[in-house]
């Protein structure tokens, strides 16, 4: 097992003591040569003063100064250590401070200088705490004495050796290949690498799907060690199994799979039972995953390593090995164990009068496919039993009104192009997209129902949890876009002095709509809204308008969710379910009746802490993993527009100035796109932005004003805005960095400026059609 030591620092987390013992469970060293590693790591640490040993046991010792930030630098390499707290400082690192450190590397950074008013701290990097870049695309080329691989990221400044293991390495030169690296730069010693793959003489000749995953480090199989883990699992249930368990066997039961391109993984079912005159009982089944995969043991650190499944078009790479999904897929016809909200809910209002969250063991009576449920809800039913039928539109009953509830109280919905999100729940952004597809809009909403109901009962019973949190909007960012709101002709106010409220953005968004210019105020909007965001302080969640929520529905595809299911057992298991033993009466931990009738400590003091220390150990892991996982699946969708563009090139389009800089403006134009083109996975048409550069302006000398949004022609008062219309060309097209270069049209067709020649325009200067220096920002002679 690989670790870093940015993972066993984790381990850490509080004041304690720990064994060797404990971290090497924990870190899963099991062999000879890790244990090797692992007593070496520790020598080090201890050395440098991070770790002091006592009793046989280590402790983290903190030092003031030192900050855990992660790497980001520039072409030019220029390199900032941005830390993980929100709103803190980046921090100006220089190349001779760097310590071999590389873009996206975590770090420990000491500071050597504090920052100023207009200038950032500056420090140095103390340790490398974990390498980002394991593998990487580059170029190979001949020097005197062998080959070498030139990144093709421009941020990675540096070539590494390779060997050549019998390649012939020759016949591939400026040819693009995957590399992984084998020894980091130490000493006067180059880094090391080989060839694990030749992807093919350009990035344009390569697959995207190898590009992406050879970029970003996706692996697309599992090792045999976790192969034989997952076959191990037991394929039937036993009596003791099924001990403290609630028998739902007899209740109807459906599951509608594929929704996520996936019909191998289905993590949730749904009971019914109602009454024509009283609340509805309806019960949403998840997986119990945690049954299965115990902590720290292989296949939990696989999950962790992974994060969660990623989808990349029609291609899937799972966080679990498809053995664990076919042992825990809800499939009918199976005895499953399942964690299933029992829900009294209002079908008219959507109100929730009481739950309860039971370990169950459930049958699924009937599976229906996407198509089928999408039949079924616009009337045009297949061959289904009419039980199943008539299921569907209760479920589709319920999540509207459950829609409703979430929406009167402030929970934000956008009208942005169709979400890929394959979760079913607010996503990445945190706030939920228009979906025009009932069976994806029936799912999100059950799904955001039971995140939002065991947030409300971890907080009430006063559990650990990680949490989704996504922050109110900076107040001098809503005020920013209100007055380009305005400019855009919608005239709307929030009293700066006054907190923001979720309520005040949906009242935005319905004033956006009856805008023409709705699309670019709803990008406008997106600006503001902060990331969402995992953390083991609990939190609002601006978007869904909760004072809690977190991630509990997809266990087999998102490593948060398993965690929070191994908490819910703990709390049945451990709870203390009245103040002391001289109370007879009990209070049912499962039911949302007790939160009003507890007043003491639900959880040992011990077994709280160590629970919050698990998931703080892990908390940094799962938010970069998640950030890596959204920019592979943007990469890969970013190469695919780019592709498609590469064959529109001279062809023009109108569309929409969607921002504006001083070098040029973003324009998004609608592409028609055959599913032939693009795939399945994307939308069509297809939305694409592109880049008019101020260079490509050649009628005027135009200036950039920030308020405005907008460049302004000091000869012919022309203008571009934000928000207008315009007609451009597709100039060219840059594949692997998926730029995509336009030029406006005019009335008659045009391309603007090209018939004026060199002496028209020789009096036209604007800096922003100067090439740009990159100084150093820091420099002696600034």
């Amino acid at each position: 097992m690989e670790f870093s030591i940015a993972t066993l620092l984790a381990n850490f987390t509080d004041d304690k003591l720990v064994a060797r013992k404990v971290l090497e469970k924990k870190l899963g060293c099991e062999d000879e040569d890790s244990l090797e590693k692992l007593h070496i790591a520790l020598e080090v640490l201890e050395k440098i003063g991070l770790l002091v040993k006592e009793r046989g046991k280590y402790r983290r010792v903190s030092e003031e100064g030192l900050i855990e930030a992660k790497l980001r630098c520039s072409s030019k390499g220029f390199c900032f250590a941005i830390q993980d707290v929100e709103g803190s400082e980046d921090i100006y690192i220089r190349e001779s401070y760097l310590s071999n450190a590389w873009n996206g590397d975590r770090v420990l950074v000491r500071v050597l200088k504090e920052g100023s008013r207009r200038r950032s701290p500056e420090g140095e990097v103390k340790l490398i705490l974990e390498r980002s870049n394991h593998t990487l695309l580059a170029r190979i080329k001949q020097v005197e004495g062998g080959f070498r691989a030139v990144p093709l990221d421009d941020r990675l400044l540096f070539e590494l050796k390779l060997l050549t293991n019998g390649l012939k390495l020759a016949e591939a030169i400026d040819h693009l290949a995957h590399v992984e690296v084998l020894r980091y730069p130490l000493a006067q010693y180059p880094p090391l690498g080989r060839v694990v793959q030749i992807l093919g003489s350009d990035a344009e000749a390569a697959a995207d799907i190898d590009l992406v995953t050879c970029k970003h480090d996706l692996s697309r199989t599992f090792s045999d060690n976790i192969l034989d883990a997952a076959a191990k699992l037991p394929k039937k249930l036993l009596k003791a199994d099924l001990k403290n368990r609630v028998d739902l066997r007899s209740l109807f039961t459906i599951t509608i799979a594929g929704v996520n391109g996936d019909d191998k993984v289905v993590e949730n079912a749904f009971s019914l039972e109602k009454t024509p005159s009283e609340p509805w009982r309806l019960m949403v089944h998840i997986t119990d995953l945690s049954h299965y995969i115990q902590a720290d043991e292989a296949l939990d650190r696989e999950a962790l390593k992974r994060g969660r499944s990623v989808y990349l078009g029609e291609l899937i790479l799972p966080m679990l090995p498809e053995a664990v999904a076919e042992r825990c897929s809800l499939v009918s016809g199976s005895d499953r164990l399942a964690l299933s909200f029992v829900i009294t809910i209002d079908p008219q209002s959507g109100k929730v009068l009481e739950w309860e969250i039971q370990p169950s063991v459930i049958k699924v009576d009937t599976s229906v496919s996407k198509q089928q449920a999408e039949a079924i809800l616009s009337g045009d039913a297949p061959k289904m039993s009419a039980e199943t039928i008539q299921m569907l539109h209760d479920l589709a009953t319920l999540a509207k009104a459950a829609k409703q509830a979430r929406l009167s109280r402030g929970s934000l919905q956008l009208n942005l192009p169709p979400s890929q999100n394959p979760y079913y729940d607010e996503g990445l952004m945190g706030a939920v997209v228009v979906n025009e597809v009932p069976v994806r809009s029936l799912l999100s909403e059950l799904v955001l129902l039971v995140n939002e109901l065991i947030a409300e009962h971890l907080n009430a019973l006063g559990v650990p949890a990680i949490w989704r949190v996504q922050g109110t909007p900076d107040p001098e960012d809503v005020q920013e876009m209100l007055k380009l709101a305005m400019n855009l002709g919608v005239e709307l106010t929030l009293d700066p002095e006054l907190d923001i409220q979720p309520l005040d953005y949906q009242h935005l968004t319905r004033a956006f709509a009856e805008s023409p210019s709705e699309q670019v105020l709803t990008y406008l909007l997106q600006d503001t809204l902060k990331p969402s965001v995992y953390n083991t302080t609990r939190g609002l969640h601006f978007g869904l308008a909760l004072p809690q929520y977190v991630h509990f529905s997809a266990p087999l595809r998102r490593y948060p969710d398993l965690l929070m299911q191994r908490v819910y057992h703990a709390l049945l298991e451990y709870g203390r379910d009245r103040r002391n033993t001289r109370v007879k009466e009990r209070v049912n931990l499962r039911h949302s009746s007790s939160h009003e009738e507890i007043n003491w400590n639900v959880l040992p003091p011990e077994l709280q802490q160590e629970l919050q220390s698990d998931l703080t150990r892990v908390l940094v892991q799962i938010n970069d993993r998640e950030k890596e996982v959204q920019e592979a699946e943007a990469d890969l969708a970013g190469l695919q527009k780019a592709q498609l563009m590469k064959q529109r090139i001279g062809q023009v389009f109108p569309g929409v100035i969607t921002g504006v800089q001083s070098y040029g403006f973003f324009v998004e134009i609608e592409v028609p796109a055959t599913e032939s083109e693009i795939g399945s996975q994307l939308s069509t048409p297809l939305r694409v932005e592109g880049l008019v550069h101020v260079s490509s302006l050649k009628d005027d000398w135009y200036e950039y004003r920030a308020r405005q949004q907008a460049l302004f022609g000091r000869k012919n008062r022309a203008s571009y805005r934000l928000g207008d219309r315009v007609a451009v060309q597709v100039k060219s097209v840059d594949y692997y960095r998926q730029q995509i270069d336009l030029v406006t049209v005019g009335p008659d067709g045009v391309v603007k400026g090209l018939g004026i020649s060199n002496e028209d325009t020789s009096d036209i200067y604007s800096p922003n059609n100067m090439e740009s220096f990159d100084l150093d920002p820091y420099s002696e002679d600034e």
